[in-house]
């Protein structure tokens, strides 16, 4: 797996694409840093990075989780319940998979590859190069599915 990105090389990377490391940029970096297992959405972001930075607007937040995801930090992945949610990018590994809770919104990944037969069936019949694909299964989480 890819070492996970650190403050440092997130601000460079921010530089290198001609984008200014501004003081909210680094608020909103480090809080999505400490939250590395959450798929947050802007407004949580948001939520979060208000106590420490309340100058902060709503708007600054959604712009800076845009840049993250074009130079390639982030990957933006819409659920199903109207909002994107943030992820960190990892390169190089196979995309993981996610577990959508229908009643409490809860997402957590699993990471067994079950697509790659049919990927290496769609290669040879197709001659379809596969770069990347994206499996969600919406269903109840053990909470919500033993509160029934």
């Amino acid at each position: 797996m890819e070492e996970l990105k650190t403050f440092e090389s997130i601000c460079n990377m921010l530089r290198d694409h001609s984008y200014k490391v501004t003081p909210q940029r680094q608020t909103i970096l480090q809080t999505f840093l400490e939250h590395v297992d959450r798929h947050l959405s802007a407004e949580e972001v948001y939520m979060l990075v208000k106590h420490q930075n309340p100058e902060i607007g709503l708007a600054t937040v959604y712009r800076t989780l845009d840049i993250l995801a074009v130079i390639g930090v982030l990957l933006k992945n819409d659920f199903g319940d109207g909002r994107s949610r943030y992820e960190f990018s990892r390169k190089d590994e196979h995309h993981h998979h996610h577990l959508i809770c229908l009643r409490c919104g809860n997402v957590s990944e699993f990471d067994d590859d079950l697509l790659e037969s049919l990927e290496a069936v769609i290669i040879k019949r197709n001659q379809f190069k596969v770069m990347d694909h994206d499996l969600k299964f919406y269903g109840h989480c053990k909470d919500c599915g033993e509160a029934q």
